[in-house]
């Protein structure tokens, strides 16, 4: 009886002698797991620190940080409040967020279902157009929706003539929420296409073996496991709606609708003075804002266990058919797709074309490629599309590359400070890009060596970078939290540390989320701008900076040509970027 329980025990120290556990090098004393995670931990806090350091330490001096002068106060906080006005200023911000925010999941989440998770015709064609909206910036469409549906426009003319008014005003805060929910849906839709790729349809036959239908699996079972993305899009979005400029700039301006980003344009870039306490005040309420939002949807992702869909196992999602319906789905994916993005671009594509666009004539009458002519006639102009490809190119793969080991650390690692970098990494979204900017160009002053990057491309890539970071996180990290951890356990059992087990288990089944992240991270890099107002020079202009500068002078077809440019080289990286990930997919 001792010889048969001493045998196994025996077979174990053997096979330990003949297979001992790896051991991995230490770096400066402490073993790589810890020296990645705290490595991750200190790029992330100072790539976010150095410009939100500056904006707080702002908000309470008396003067500019550059001059020595200054005291400590917090009259900069009264003067803000006391501002007239003020209150219906942060009234049409939360009303313009929410809405947008709320429009953006009305149009994402239902899509994303249909697309990846039923039977539609033409749904590839369909899963691509989704994205189209998302490679323009807010303010292209914004100007394509004013040619369109502004009180002038092709199609509020056509309306008119046909029922005698305009059933809507682009020119308030529903219809500036509408064009900044279909420029933003796209966002949503990643998030949760990604995750529903990924999840196991077990669940589902699960359902269909209990007699349930289509409709009661999309919403007993699908979308309650979408919680994750719809939480961090819903997040992402929020802050994106409160700091977002272009829209309201366009529609508020004319009507005196005023929301925070316009308030802090006008007290600032348009201001003969700015008053920089004023803007860092601000700034530094929108970062309180948003990191109680960010502890909301911690708390409401707090029992992850619940979503997981991705084991240890091969699965192969089903798609649900809809009957007669997916004909109506189909239609009303076309129209959000036709009416909010395709006529829009087309038309800005068209104007690109043209001398003059307006509904009073035809735009055939007046085709030519001056626009085009002046574009590339001027270095400079020249020169800021090739910045810009530069920027979105290198910012894409660092970018990405940071938030994949960031989401790792934070969801996957014993590592203490494992939330701390969660809360680090969106922490960007909660500062307007205007003080992205102010807050790097004060930084870049301060610090030791920073006169030699101010100016540069690679202080472009770094505040462009730090505005995509969020994004590029939340891509990555529903898919990640719906990767069981007995994956994780697994690779522990045959003595991989948590480096290894990222760099066997993990990374491979990531890839699918961090190429999704590379794209939405070059797209946000191609079309940001605000941030480079302050930190580029004559010979580091982007395309958002020389188009911001073509529409002060009124030269739209010029503006015009720039975001066709813009847009065909997104679309040309998108869809290499697609076909070399349907080679490897084949292979």
């Amino acid at each position: 009886m001792s010889t048969q329980t001493l045998a196994p025990e025996k077979d174990v120290q053997d096979r330990a002698t003949a297979f001992p556990a790896p051991k991995y090098p230490r770096v400066f004393g402490v073993g790589r797991d810890r020296f990645v995670q705290w490595a991750v931990l200190v790029v992330v806090a100072l790539f976010v620190v150095a410009p939100i350091a500056p904006i707080l330490y702002q908000s309470i001096r008396s003067k500019p940080l550059y001059d020595s002068t200054g005291a400590f106060t917090l009259d900069s906080y009264v003067k803000l409040f006391a501002e007239d006005g003020f209150g219906q200023v942060i009234l049409n911000t939360a009303i313009f967020a929410v809405l947008t925010t709320f429009l953006t999941l009305v149009f994402a989440i239902p899509m994303a279902i249909l697309v990846v998770r039923t039977k539609l015709p033409f749904g590839r064609l369909l899963a691509a157009s989704m994205q189209w909206p998302f490679f323009i910036s807010s303010l292209l469409l914004g100007f394509g929706w004013i040619t369109l549906y502004g009180p002038a426009g092709f199609v509020s003319v056509e309306v008119q003539r046909w029922i005698g008014f305009v059933p809507w005003d682009l020119y308030s805060i529903p219809g500036m929420a509408l064009t900044e929910a279909v420029g933003l849906a796209p966002i949503a839709y990643v998030f949760c296409a990604n995750a529903l790729r990924k999840s196991d349809a077990s669940l589902e036959s699960a359902a269909q073996v209990c007699g349930s239908g289509p409709l009661r699996i999309v919403f007993q079972v699908i979308v309650p496991l979408l919680r994750p993305p719809i939480v961090y899009a819903s997040v992402l979005i929020f802050s994106m709606s409160i700091e977002t400029l272009s829209v309201p700039l366009l529609y508020g301006t004319p009507v005196r609708i005023e929301v925070f980003s316009t308030f802090l344009y006008t007290h600032g870039l348009q201001s003969i003075r700015p008053d920089y306490g004023v803007l860092a005040s601000a700034s530094t309420i929108i970062l309180a804002v948003t990191i109680s939002t960010v502890a909301l949807q911690a708390k409401v992702l707090k029992d992850a266990q619940r979503f997981v869909s991705v084991r240890g196992k091969a699965t192969r999602p089903r798609r649900l058919d809809l009957g007669w319906l997916k004909w109506v789905a189909t239609v009303l994916i076309v129209i959000y797709v036709v009416f909010g993005a395709a006529l829009p671009i087309l038309a800005l594509v068209l104007r690109s074309f043209t001398l003059i666009f307006t509904p009073l004539q035809s735009p055939f009458k007046t085709l030519t490629l001056t626009n085009y002519q002046t574009v590339f006639t001027y270095q400079s102009y020249i020169q800021s599309i090739w910045n810009s490809v530069i920027v979105a190119l290198v910012g894409a793969v660092l970018v990405s590359a940071l938030a994949l080991i960031a989401v790792v650390v934070a969801k996957r690692s014993s590592f203490r400070f494992a939330r701390l970098v969660e809360y680090l990494s969106l922490a960007p979204q909660a500062i307007p890009g205007i003080i992205v900017g102010i807050g790097f160009f004060w930084a870049f002053a301060i610090l030791p060596g920073g006169n030699l990057v101010q100016g540069t491309l690679f202080a472009i890539i770094i505040a462009f970078g730090l505005r995509a970071l969020p994004t590029a996180f939340g891509s990555i990290s529903p898919a990640l939290m719906q990767i069981a951890g007995e994956l994780d356990n697994a690779g522990r059992v045959v003595g991989a540390d948590w480096v290894g087990v990222f760099m066997r288990i993990l990374r491979k089944l990531l890839v699918p989320a961090f190429a999704g992240a590379m794209l939405l991270v070059f797209v946000t890099m191609l079309k940001e701008y605000s941030a480079a107002l302050f930190l580029s020079s004559a010979s580091t202009n982007v395309i958002g900076t020389t188009m911001l500068e073509l529409w002060v002078q009124g030269n739209s077809g010029s503006v015009a040509a720039l975001a066709t440019i813009q847009i065909a080289i997104t679309a040309v990286v998108v869809g290499l970027a697609n076909l070399l990930m349907k080679e490897k997919t084949d292979a």
